[in-house]
């Protein structure tokens, strides 16, 4: 059954929550699957390296889900607006499925969780999109026609589905947010489906 790897770093767990609402609406299209990855912390090279398995939650992502997959969506929270270090060190590790084009092609979108409301979301979301246009993705973001984006009084863009966490223990991504994000993931799925 064809996948959409649903890629993503996640510190504090609201890009994750999302990342599973992303899979979620993947799952929703007929045929498709959607395949969970994360990225390793970086380090200092002082320090130890990553091990080479999370002790929970998604499996560390290879090329060869990169491969793999029919479409793509990368999930991050935000730096300073822009993507976090792990996944733009991952991303920049790619050099050689660029310029074979293995991505060339393949639907992709993003999404983000920010603390704030104004906390670069949308400058992270597009950080985002670069290196997939690099890479020659087809980019998708979140269609007006979709209700929640005209009623969400937090989280959701244009540009891929977010969640404002606040500085709460345990965010959960809004009703809203969590309907953009599988409305993400079902329109990465529908794409790929479509391109296949």
């Amino acid at each position: 059954m064809p996948e959409i790897l649903v890629l993503y770093y996640s510190r504090g767990g609201s890009v994750a929550r999302l990342a599973r609402h992303v899979a979620r609406g993947v799952g929703e299209v007929a045929g498709m699957d959607a395949r969970l990855r994360t990225v390793p912390p970086v380090a200092p090279v002082t320090q130890v390296a990553a091990p080479p398995v999370p002790e929970e939650g998604a499996p560390y992502a290879t090329v060869q889900d990169l491969l793999d997959c029919a479409g793509l969506v990368l999930g991050s929270p935000t730096r300073f607006g822009n993507m976090a270090a792990p996944l733009k060190h991952f991303l920049d590790g790619l050099g050689s499925e660029w310029a074979s084009g293995a991505l060339v092609g393949k639907p992709a979108g993003v999404f983000t969780s920010t603390a704030t409301m104004h906390g670069g979301q949308e400058s992270t979301l597009l950080s985002m999109m670069l290196p997939l246009l690099h890479h020659g993705c087809v980019i998708a973001g979140i269609p007006y026609t979709e209700p929640a984006l005209n009623t969400t009084r937090s989280g959701g863009t244009p540009y891929g589905a977010s969640h404002v966490s606040g500085l709460q223990d345990d965010p959960q991504p809004s009703d809203e947010e969590a309907a953009l994000a599988r409305a993400l993931g079902r329109r990465i799925a529908t794409l790929a489906a479509r391109l296949a």
